[in-house]
């Protein structure tokens, strides 16, 4: 491998927080406690937590310094200003609302946006959106350009939608029926896969055509530029605050969880540019989350994130933060061991089919390689899969999607190289005796986001 392509990490390490290496009994112990789901082992019993990159980053000095800058006024917060004045900044929105995190701004907009019968395509299903457009009677569709359901076609972006998908959809239900585009940039359950610009531009064209509006999933956006100033004509002189802006300029507003991209451990907005649907959702944001001026979140929170916006931007950090995700990719597929290629920003995933091929999908390869991961070496990873699929709300049927996978997060700022060598090395082993991996059953089932909290035992 030729490792001179990977950069160094752009930071010096300021404070440090030990981690616990338990042994294989105890870990035996932990996950069989926790039901052999990953989401429910304490986190003191865990050594390299990659479960999720939500909210599991490190936080600059500047935004430590921000943080004692916190303005807890009830209203009128300072902090909010600098905020909103970011958001608008970088962004070129009119209008954002705080809340406490994604999902938060996900209700706020399925409630107001969706009218009960009403189709929300989108470029492949998030667990949290897919639940709040379809609690508000909204029906998902899928329109992802069919190779997003391959893990094993490599193309340079895999989230693109579909645009003759759309368009037969505005022609079978009318643009009347349509409440909204879902829009994500980057797409996570495709494998954190990006959206061309072309693509943004061609959605957002026929879509406004229809009188249709759209609205991104933001949530990982700086990675999503990234990969358009690598691998898109025209961009590769262009900043990432260009290419941003450039971005959000074809969308109607967005969701947004500051916990990735906006580099803190709490905190997110609904961006608006409409004008009825942000006074829509100001007076709903009262009623789900706070004052218009803080949401869900504190003053502190609020400037962490309008820092962390701008450093996200910064390419020498971006750029090793999707390189460093590219480094553990290269060296599983050096290995043999199956991915969802290419490797996206934000996560390496296990193609649990060809992982697993001796599991059929209804005995949750993915839960069972998950879960197994840990009891190998410790380190956490997340099923994405049949299990966070969950079910049909009319049929009561599993999803059954076509990739099975098991994520690998890296969050942000928090893991050497090094950590991805031990990371690695321990798929590398798994997968050496794969045949070992026990399927698993539920022994307890949420009805909703069942992966979350649900239980399983052996087969």
């Amino acid at each position: 491998m030729d490792y001179s392509k990977y950069p160094a990490e752009p930071f010096k390490i300021k404070m440090v927080e030990p981690v616990a290496v338990v042994d294989r009994e105890e870990r035996e112990r932990v996950a069989k406690e926790a039901g052999y789901n990953t989401f429910l082992i304490p986190s003191k019993d865990v050594y390299i937590d990659l479960l999720t990159d939500s909210g599991t980053n490190a936080m600059s000095d500047r935004q430590w310094a921000g943080m004692m800058l916190g303005d807890e006024a009830y209203a009128g917060s300072r902090n909010f200003e600098h905020l909103e004045e970011t958001v608008k900044e970088l962004l070129g929105v009119k209008h954002i609302i705080p809340t406490h995190q994604g999902r938060g701004a996900e209700n706020i907009l399925s409630s107001i946006a969706i009218k009960p019968g009403q189709y929300v395509p989108g470029n492949m299903y998030f667990t949290t959106t897919r639940y709040h457009q379809e609690h508000n009677g909204g029906i998902f569709v899928d329109i992802i350009r069919d190779e997003a359901h391959d893990a094993t076609v490599d193309i340079p972006f895999k989230g693109d939608i579909d645009i003759n998908k759309l368009e037969k959809l505005i022609d079978e239900k009318g643009a009347e029926n349509i409440a909204y585009v879902c829009l994500a940039v980057t797409v996570n359950l495709a494998g954190g896969q990006p959206v061309s610009m072309k693509n943004m531009r061609e959605v957002s064209e026929l879509c406004h055509k229809h009188g249709i509006k759209v609205f991104f999933d933001a949530t990982r956006f700086a990675e999503n530029a990234y990969f358009i100033k690598e691998r898109e004509e025209g961009y590769a002189d262009k900043t990432i605050k260009e290419i941003v802006y450039e971005m959000f300029s074809y969308s109607d507003g967005a969701t947004m969880s500051g916990k990735k991209d906006g580099i803190v451990n709490i905190g997110g907005f609904l961006a608006l540019n409409d004008e009825d649907l942000f006074m829509a959702a100001k007076e709903l944001v009262v009623v789900y989350e706070g004052m218009p001026s803080y949401g869900g979140m504190a003053g502190r929170d609020m400037e962490a994130l309008a820092i962390g916006l701008k450093e996200s931007m910064q390419y020498e950090y971006i750029r090793y933060r999707v390189l460093q995700v590219r480094y553990l990719g290269e060296r599983l597929k050096e290995a043999g061991v199956p991915i969802v290629e290419p490797v996206g920003g934000h996560a390496v995933f296990l193609d649990a089919r060809r992982f697993c091929p001796h599991l059929s999908q209804e005995q949750f390869p993915a839960q069972a390689l998950a879960n197994e991961l840990f009891l190998e070496s410790g380190v956490r990873s997340m099923e994405r899969g049949i299990v966070s699929a969950g079910r049909d709300i009319k049929t009561g049927e599993n999803h059954k999607p076509k990739l099975e996978t098991v994520r690998l997060t890296i969050p942000r700022r928090v893991y050497t190289y090094k950590h991805m060598d031990v990371v690695a090395d321990a798929v590398i082993k798994l997968y050496n005796h794969k045949e070992d991996i026990r399927g698993l059953k539920f022994v307890y089932e949420p009805k909703q986001l069942r992966f979350f909290t649900a239980r399983f035992d052996y087969i």
